[in-house]
Order: C-alpha cells, then sequence, then structure tokens
C-alpha cells in the first residue's frame, strides 16, 4: 500500500478504490506532535469513533467501509473508507465556552462572529449550541472564520446543510453522553464529497481528540473543568516553561502518559458502556 499523507495522529494509505486510515498512539498539542506516545490512544480513538458512526448513521452518512478488512498490523486501531474529496473547513459546534471560544469572548464578546450574552466565564453552557467553523491549516493554526467566510468558501447551499448537520450531529452526541454523565463542551468535524457527489462525515468523530468531554457530577463554570481528553495533556505542556509551543516538543513524563490514558480509557467506557480491552 502506498502512504498518502502522515498527520499529527493519521496515516493514510492507499489499497486500491479505498483507503485505511490508521490512527496512531502519536498526540499533538499546540500543533505539535509530542515525542512520547500515549498507549493504546489509536485504538481507543478508532473504536469510539466507530462507536459514534453507529449511533449517528441516521443523521449523516459516514465513510467507513470496515472496520476488520484491514492489515493485521493494524488490527483495532485502522479502518476502510472512502475516498473523499476533502471539504476546506473544521466544521465545529460549542455547548460551552472554552478553549479559543472562551478567548475570543473574552476578547470581543463573540466566537466566529457570533454575539454571546454579557457575564459569561469559563465553561458557561451557552443559551443553545453554536457553529464556529475554522479554517484547515496545512501549516500554523487554524484560524476562526464566520458563517459568511463558509459560504464563500463551499456555497450557500453545501454551507447551510453541513452547519445543521454539524449542530445535529452535536445535539446526539450531547444528548447521548449526558445519559452516562458526560458532557460534551464542543466538538469537531470532517466532512468530504463522495464520487457521487453524497456529502459524508470522515476522519474521527466525537473522541477525546476531537470534542472536549467533562464529567457532569463535577462540572462548574468559572474553572477549568476535569478533562477526559487531551486538554490534560495541553494543561500540563502549559507548565513546561522552557517549551516555546515550536517543534520539538517535550518529553511526557511517565504519570501524565499513564494519567492520559486512564482518562481515555474511562470516558471510552462510560460513553458506551463498554469495558476496555486493550
Amino acid at each position: 500500500m502506498e502512504l498518502l499523507h502522515s498527520g499529527k495522529v493519521r496515516d493514510v494509505y492507499a489499497d486500491g478504490d479505498d483507503l485505511i486510515l490508521v490512527a496512531s498512539d502519536r498526540v499533538s498539542v499546540y500543533d505539535v506532535v509530542l515525542p512520547t506516545p500515549i498507549p493504546d490512544k489509536g485504538k481507543i480513538l478508532t473504536q469510539l469513533s466507530l462507536w459514534w458512526f453507529e449511533q449517528l448513521a441516521d443523521v449523516v452518512p459516514n465513510h467507513i467501509i470496515s472496520a476488520t478488512d484491514v492489515p493485521k498490523e493494524w488490527a483495532g486501531r485502522a479502518v476502510r473508507c472512502q475516498r473523499l474529496t476533502m471539504l476546506p473547513v473544521e466544521w465545529i459546534a460549542r455547548g460551552y465556552l472554552a478553549g479559543l471560544g472562551l478567548k475570543e469572548y473574552e476578547k470581543q464578546g463573540t466566537v466566529s462572529g457570533i454575539k454571546l450574552p454579557a457575564g459569561l466565564v469559563e465553561a458557561s453552557k451557552l443559551p443553545e449550541p453554536i457553529f464556529t467553523p475554522t479554517t484547515k491549516a496545512t501549516e500554523g493554526h487554524d484560524e476562526f472564520i464566520t458563517f459568511a467566510d463558509v459560504v464563500e468558501e463551499i456555497g450557500q447551499e453545501t454551507a447551510d446543510h453541513l452547519r445543521t448537520v454539524t449542530l445535529d450531529v452535536y445535539k446526539r452526541g450531547a444528548e447521548i453522553a449526558a445519559e452516562r454523565g458526560i458532557i460534551i463542551a464542543d466538538t469537531k468535524l470532517e466532512f468530504g464529497r463522495a464520487a457521487d457527489g453524497t456529502l459524508v462525515l470522515a476522519d474521527e468523530v466525537l473522541t477525546s481528540d476531537s470534542s472536549r468531554f467533562w464529567p457532569a457530577d463535577d462540572w462548574e463554570p468559572g474553572r477549568p473543568q476535569h478533562a477526559f481528553d487531551k486538554q490534560f495533556v495541553r494543561d500540563w505542556s502549559s507548565t513546561v516553561t522552557d517549551w516555546d509551543r515550536t517543534p520539538p516538543g517535550p518529553e511526557i513524563p511517565d504519570e501524565i502518559v499513564e494519567a492520559t490514558r486512564a482518562r481515555y480509557v474511562e470516558v471510552y467506557e462510560r460513553i458506551t458502556g463498554k469495558r476496555w480491552e486493550a
């Protein structure tokens, strides 16, 4: 098979008319891949995505062809999927104020041009979920764009449709997770167009790399939340005083590696109801 692309976390191979998407144990923060892997991370992300794709099958079609018809050395962390023409937008839905959304709100009172009520604080629940797209940067960092920018990039009809789908995916996911004691604060999706023109959900969905997961019983606006996602690694990296957020990244201490893996496993088990077996 031909390696087509090696991303921060996933490698993409061509296999005839299909693609093989392989999730590694790499972890990235601030768009920098750190040198220390998180054991089982690739498998956890893959298996959680597959679970969510099933839950969302009636909301939007996805790119999965098979989760088992993959080379045995990648079993559990690879999927066979359709070739798509990917859209040049990161499709982000937010139900709570956190991360870059919080930073923009504190400066301007808006996120992606959407005016929000005054007086919100870190981790505040928004009056309703909002769509806050970003660029899909090949170099540097993703940047917030407005819905009007998305329309200009891909057209009104496609933009309208995928804004609705993004919010529908978030709302369905948030509802399911809430029943299991998990808040999904926000999530990032990717879409592509199949050969027949169908718009398809791709990459990963509602994982600890693409979403912020918080325990509902510990949620308290006005402070950082307990993170079942890679925010935990971001927070640790911000304490590394001699790192300027450019490559190479710092080695992750063993205790942070173990705690990160434990959080990924816990949220997988709480959401799916399945025991994790590596």
